[in-house]
């Protein structure tokens, strides 16, 4: 069988590991508007190994506060007294509340009494994961990597089928022991089904179905908890008043006609769909992003937009990646946005990505009068032996010498930080 495993409510379930009195207690973890990385001040980051294939490999080491509960206010709330922040996790006795995923801190407050908040902190949760991560090779014979709290498992051949709730019951408990967090797992033939039980069954579950007892199980599942049915075929399905996986198996034509992909979604609703548990997939993509107080000034916009492209030029020049395909996004304050991708066949450099981001940042900003608060850009589509590209060789001499200097810069800020050297135009803050 294949199995599903997936940490319970996980950044809160991370920082009780070391703050034992969240325990039981109504617990938010939130997340702002992170402007370190515009400012002059030193900064600590941290490159962490293989975190899977779209986890961020560059955080920050957040400074030690005393008051652990008191160390939001600091960065959550202004000069004016308002509050800032959204949530990216809470605890299962918050969801009681109402709090959701997304749900602004403001409103947190009202909705849920005795909150505890609880400013976010990755490079904990990622380090976290990855000796979870380290421990779970040495139980699984193959394991992937879904995302910081989640991954897939191959017990073929390792496990008997019929002692397979057996072994996931202990490993759920061999966990919490272990690293004394809550773990759902679940199991079956197919992946997708495994991670529909971990899905339904939460929290701190381990359910393995025979593939005879799929249909049973799960034909009364709301076809939109399905992973892999997004909006799109959400809208089709409702138009078609299909509500559930039982009536969405019958109806296979509905997916067919998206083609390949369609086959695929209907081949893993049905658990048929024999998807291998992958031990280690290629870096699909990698980006950096922030959002912050909005501003006007474009200056100071392109000076932000040439931070990011730096940290983003050395992720990317660590990782020893090449790519080719790239995606720029800017957010406005009252809602609106704007993003575009663009291709290039180029040899990475540092320059190379600053330039291109500045220039299509500028393109994207058809709103000039408007506040901006959010740049996002990131990279894909990798140059590699099973990738092969053909560079520009209008630009190849230029860029041959511009990656020889990325190299020489990788060493020392590899060394030193990666911000012993900056451009001068970085230090000029203006807002």
């Amino acid at each position: 069988m294949n199995i599903h495993l997936d940490l319970d409510c996980y950044f809160v379930s991370a920082e009780r590991t070391r703050y034992p009195f969240l325990k039981d207690k109504n617990v938010v973890v939130v997340k702002g508007s992170d402007n370190r990385i515009f400012s002059n001040v030193k900064k600590d980051g941290v490159m962490l190994g293989d975190t899977g294939a779209f986890n961020s490999v560059l955080e920050f080491k957040n400074k030690q506060h005393n008051n652990v509960l008191g160390a939001w206010r600091d960065e959550y709330i202004d000069k004016e007294g308002n509050v800032h922040g959204i949530v990216i996790a809470k605890s299962y006795e918050a969801k009681k509340y109402g709090i959701k995923t997304g749900t602004p801190l403001k409103e947190a407050l009202y909705m849920c009494p005795n909150l505890l908040i609880i400013k976010s902190d990755h490079l904990f949760y990622q380090e976290l994961s990855q000796k979870l991560k380290k421990y779970l090779e040495f139980k699984i014979p193959v394991l992937e990597q879904y995302s910081i709290d989640e991954f897939f498992g191959d017990l073929n051949g390792w496990i008997k089928d019929e002692d397979t709730q057996e072994f996931i019951e202990k490993l759920r408990d061999d966990i919490m022991e272990k690293f004394d967090l809550p773990i759902s797992i679940g199991a079956s033939k197919s992946k997708w089904i495994a991670k529909l039980l971990t899905d339904e069954a939460k929290p701190y579950s381990a359910l393995a179905l025979r593939q005879d007892q799929v249909y049973k199980y799960t034909d009364d599942i709301d076809v939109n908890e399905f992973p892999g049915v997004g909006q799109a075929i959400s809208k089709k399905l409702e138009i078609h008043r299909i509500k559930i996986l039982g009536e969405l198996r019958t109806k296979p034509s509905l997916l067919y006609s998206y083609g390949k992909t369609g086959v695929q979604l209907y081949k893993r609703i049905c658990g048929t769909d024999n998807e291998r548990v992958i031990a280690y997939s290629d870096r699909r993509g990698i980006g950096i992003s922030r959002n912050f107080k909005a501003i006007l000034n474009r200056n100071e916009l392109y000076r932000r937009v040439l931070i990011l492209a730096r940290y983003l030029s050395f992720t990317i020049s660590k990782l020893s990646l090449n790519p080719t395909s790239y995606f720029f996004k800017i957010r406005y304050e009252y809602g609106s946005k704007n993003s575009q991708s663009i291709s290039h066949n180029r040899l990475f450099n540092e320059k190379f990505l600053i330039d291109l981001s500045k220039d299509m940042i500028k393109k994207l900003d058809n709103h000039v009068t408007h506040k901006i608060h959010y740049i996002g850009i990131s990279a894909s589509n990798f140059s590699n032996a099973h990738n092969q590209k053909t560079f520009s060789l209008i630009d190849f001499e230029k860029d041959t010498k511009f990656k020889a200097l990325n190299e020489k810069l990788l060493k020392i800020r590899d060394k030193y930080g990666v911000d012993i050297i900056r451009y001068g135009s970085e230090l000029n803050i203006r807002s």
